[in-house]
């Protein structure tokens, strides 16, 4: 990754004549718990090795000028002249960042920022939230401030909300800006505590990129949280003590449901029912039970396919593929859905050979050639730097 970081400083230094500085923050996967983070449920992501590199320098002027090497495309504005304007473009992101900041009441004088990363798009691995937490570490760095790992994360989960217009919870933010290597993290996302949980060195995490892409600012994902917050809003009304969907049963759920319309019933059961998956998959892990852990995988994809309506052909195929291999423990969709990738745990020592049966078997199957990656947990953004990892 040396490298990758030489490359975007001196593109950096090329484009506008300064040496900069970077900061970097990574991109994540989802072993389990989807779509429970913005019901104030858990999840259990890592963080993974594609990154997002943001190289700045100062301006004496008052402009910010973003530069997007993946995109070869720059933007620029004044910016005491930033509004909350969108544009559906990919300077969104980095701007929402400065925006939120300015909520905030963190002066940012003028600089220009080179944007660089690896992360697949559209692929459900958060390329928007690791381009806005290596945005928000730059940014506060030429303002000569800092913020917790929580306010962080709050902050630029503040930028796709409220800025972009992106429906997402705070996992991803909150991972890619603090995940630590070789841990998975279970997180809380009321309280936002957390606990750090190992991987056996018998597994490694197989993300596949179904090629399918999709987009969270706009479409099915929206539609999706607007069923569970309606369902959500019922039971608040209905039952004592839900708060959010977090605090209802199963039963709490059947005692509404006439209530409620049938995509919002099967939403939230989809939810209720992940958050005691992740528990589980956290017992497993403790026990060092990687079947369970698997089978556990499988049940949450199923939820997702069938009560979320939140997959599609395509990741299907690379799931039943996956757990016809006997080296595989699970696979599901991972991500908000709708196409993206799929995630794996899989034998360490046949890490490789599932990699090619399965790319073989999709090809055959659907004509697309997949992308997938061999992973361990990696550090987080504020870990990086901590450990001198972003140079």
């Amino acid at each position: 990754m040396k490298t990758y970081n030489e490359d975007a400083l001196r593109l950096h230094h090329q484009r506008f004549g300064h040496e900069g500085k970077l900061f970097a923050a990574p991109a994540r996967v989802n072993l389990i718990g989807e779509h429970t983070d913005y019901t104030g449920g858990l999840v259990m992501p890592m963080a993974i090795d594609f990154r997002t590199a943001a190289v700045l320098s100062k301006r004496d002027d008052q402009r910010a000028v973003f530069y997007s090497a993946n995109y070869e495309e720059e933007a620029s504005f004044e910016v005491a002249s930033l509004e909350r304007a969108p544009k559906g473009h990919w300077s969104d992101y980095p701007a929402g960042v400065l925006w939120s900041l300015q909520q905030q009441a963190i002066r940012v004088s003028g600089f220009n920022m080179t944007l660089a990363g690896d992360v697949p798009l559209g692929a459900g691995l958060s390329s928007s939230a690791s381009v806005e937490v290596a945005t928000a570490l730059a940014l506060l760095a030429h303002a000569g401030a800092a913020l917790s790992l929580e306010k962080l994360a709050n902050l630029c989960r503040r930028a796709e909300n409220e800025y972009v217009g992106a429906k997402s919870g705070i996992m991803d933010q909150f991972v890619v800006a603090g995940a630590v290597t070789h841990r998975a993290m279970l997180l809380d996302c009321r309280s936002l505590t957390f606990e750090l949980l190992p991987l056996p060195d018998q597994v490694r995490v197989v993300i596949c990129n179904s090629m399918v892409k999709h987009a969270v600012a706009t479409g099915e994902y929206g539609d999706r949280r607007d069923e569970v917050e309606s369902g959500q809003s019922v039971l608040q009304r209905e039952r004592p003590g839900v708060q959010l969907l977090r605090d209802a049963t199963l039963e709490d759920l059947e005692a509404c449901k006439t209530k409620m319309s049938a995509a919002s019933f099967a939403r939230c059961r989809h939810i209720i029912t992940e958050n005691q998956r992740v528990l589980d998959a956290r017992e497993a892990l403790l026990r060092d039970d990687m079947k369970r852990f698997g089978s556990i995988m499988v049940e949450a994809h199923k939820s997702m396919r069938d009560d979320f309506a939140a997959s599609c052909k395509e990741v299907d195929t690379l799931v039943e593929i996956a757990t016809q291999q006997p080296e595989c423990f699970g696979a599901r969709i991972t991500g908000g859905g709708f196409g993206g990738c799929t995630v794996n745990v899989v034998r360490t020592e046949a890490a490789e050979q599932f990699v090619t049966t399965l790319k073989k078997q999709y090809a055959a199957k659907t004509g697309i050639e997949a992308q997938c990656f061999v992973s361990a947990p990696s550090d987080g953004a504020l870990a990086m730097a901590a450990n001198g990892g972003v140079l």
